[in-house]
């Protein structure tokens, strides 16, 4: 079962995260096999969060993974969002043919209710400019079917056209995050 898991930072606890940095580091490398996309959303040159996606056995081992991190048990986080995912792309962003550098990245979250949308990979003609999908797939309930909204880590020019990647009226909110790919250097 995927899972993506997004950490958002606590105001002010950018140093406690610095302080953090191998003991989060080391927590994610025993995930390393399950780990399909990491990294962190940024504002700038400072975090705000951290993304990452990982195939877990069940729910149960999805909320030991994101809330037993040591960066979320310290209080760097100030929530958590955990939600069923299914990896539409089926590669990690290691297959990503794009490469791990060059460019704009974002994390597209779209929020949404009743009818599904933007299930299918979306065909590279259907939003202008994108430079391509990194990983892709709908949120869901932990039933794994009740539809929930759309995440989608895309490389683009801007922040608008990573937003276009989603069909605006389907969600009651879409947000979009600077982030880059994560893991050590």
């Amino acid at each position: 079962m995927e899972f993506l898991c997004y950490h958002r930072d606590r105001p002010g606890s950018v140093a406690l995260r610095e302080e953090l940095l191998e003991e989060h580091w080391s927590y994610m490398d025993r995930y390393a096999k399950e780990m399909i996309a990491r990294g962190p959303t940024l504002d700038g040159d400072l975090p705000t969060g951290s993304v990452h996606i990982v195939d877990l056995p069940d729910p149960g081992a999805a909320r030991a993974f994101a809330f037993d991190e040591p960066n979320y048990q310290a209080g760097v986080y100030r929530d958590v969002l955990l939600r069923r995912w299914r990896n539409t792309l089926g590669r990690t962003m290691w297959d990503f043919p794009g490469g791990q550098t060059g460019g704009n990245r974002y994390l597209v979250l779209g929020f949404g209710t009743g009818q599904a949308a933007d299930l299918a990979v979306p065909p590279d003609l259907a939003v202008p400019d994108l430079d391509g999908l990194i990983a892709y797939g709908p949120l869901l309930a932990d039933d794994g079917t009740t539809w929930l909204g759309t995440a989608a880590l895309v490389r683009a020019p801007d922040p608008d056209t990573a937003r276009a990647i989603l069909t605006p009226d389907r969600y009651a909110d879409i947000e979009v995050h600077n982030w880059q790919p994560g893991g050590r250097r």
